[in-house]
Parts: structure tokens; C-alpha cells; sequence
């Protein structure tokens, strides 16, 4: 291992280092990363004609401790779950609709932001304590759903639309979930150095 890979690997911070885990225990992690999913979709406040979950809380801390790879993998299994019916989308909904309508595009985002943030990770974004830029990480997850989620509704009811009710109202929530995040993965951080002791 050369000087930079292990300098790399000393700031990653992807606490579960699942990628070297048996098949078994990484598909149980995969399951219960659905179940997170699910119970934050059913905090919920409704909206018209995009509710506010903590889906994005969820998503960008799954991705940051999961790491790139199982973190989309979850989320994938999560939106499988909710393409067949099963009650774990926003609101306690499933089925074939949500895919196709106003929230189609924050659904399709939402493992690419997993994805985005535990490559970040990956690369000592959210290590060693650097609260601001481990806050970055999630704050440029949670903008990337917007951005995906707000291109989707504005070819459905107009760009000036899709601001007004499919982003501006989810911009302060998006920095809030984004500390929350930040905090939560802070605190596994320390609870695991505490461990080590």
C-alpha cells in the first residue's frame, strides 16, 4: 500500500468498513438501512405536491456510513421495496405511481446522493472531526436532490412552479437534515474511537 492510499484510508471514515464483511452481514446491514429508510419516510409533514420527510436525512447518513457503494445499494433496495407496493415511501405509500409523478425525480436522486456522499466519505470528507466539511458532504447530497427533484417537477408544471413549491420550501430543511446528519456521524465517529480505547 503506498504512502497516499494509506494517508486516504487513515482520513476515510466509513465506520462499518462493511466492504470486507460476510455476504450474510452486509445484506442484514442492506435490510435494516431499509427499515431506517422506511420509518423516515413516515416522519412526514404533508406538502402539495412534495411532502417533508427525513428521507434525505437518511439517505446522505446511510451513504456517509455505509460507504458509496452499499449506501445506493440500500437505497435501490428501499425504492425496489416501494415499486412493488410495499408501504415504506413517503407517508407510509408504495406502488408503481410514485416513480412516474411529481416525486419521481427526488426518488431517482436519492441513490446517486448516497452514492455521492459515501464516495465522499470515502475520502475523509466526514473524518477526523472536520465537522464544516463532513457538513458539506451532506449539504451537497441533499442539494443534489433538489436540483434532480426540481428538474423532474419543473417538466411537469414549469420551472417557476417546481422552485416555489419543489425546492425553496425544502431549502432550509435540507441544511437542518444536513447538521443533523453531520452530528449523527460525529457522534458514531467518537462512540467508535471511545470503543477502541
Amino acid at each position: 500500500m503506498s504512502n497516499s492510499t494509506s494517508t486516504a484510508a487513515a482520513r476515510a471514515f466509513v465506520p462499518l468498513r462493511l466492504t470486507d464483511r460476510p455476504l450474510a452481514l452486509r445484506a442484514a446491514v442492506v435490510a435494516l438501512g431499509t427499515l431506517f429508510l422506511a420509518a423516515s419516510s413516515w416522519v412526514e409533514v404533508p406538502m402539495l405536491p412534495v411532502p417533508m420527510t427525513m428521507q434525505t436525512f437518511a439517505v446522505t447518513l446511510i451513504g456517509a456510513l455505509y460507504g458509496w457503494r452499499l449506501g445506493a445499494i440500500t437505497v435501490l433496495a428501499w425504492l425496489g421495496e416501494g415499486l412493488v407496493g410495499m408501504p415504506v415511501l413517503a407517508g407510509g405509500a408504495g406502488g408503481v405511481a410514485h416513480f412516474a409523478g411529481p416525486t419521481a425525480g427526488y426518488l431517482f436522486a436519492f441513490p446517486l446522493a448516497a452514492a455521492l456522499v459515501g464516495w465522499l466519505a470515502e475520502r475523509g470528507w466526514t473524518g477526523r472531526g472536520n465537522l464544516l466539511r463532513s457538513f458539506g458532504a451532506m449539504l451537497l447530497g441533499n442539494a443534489f436532490i433538489l436540483v434532480m427533484g426540481g428538474a423532474w417537477l419543473a417538466a411537469m408544471i414549469g420551472i417557476d412552479n417546481a422552485i416555489t413549491y419543489g425546492v425553496a420550501p425544502f431549502v432550509l430543511g435540507a441544511i437542518v437534515k444536513s447538521a443533523l446528519a453531520t452530528a449523527s456521524v460525529e457522534a458514531t465517529r467518537r462512540a467508535g474511537k471511545a470503543g477502541q480505547r
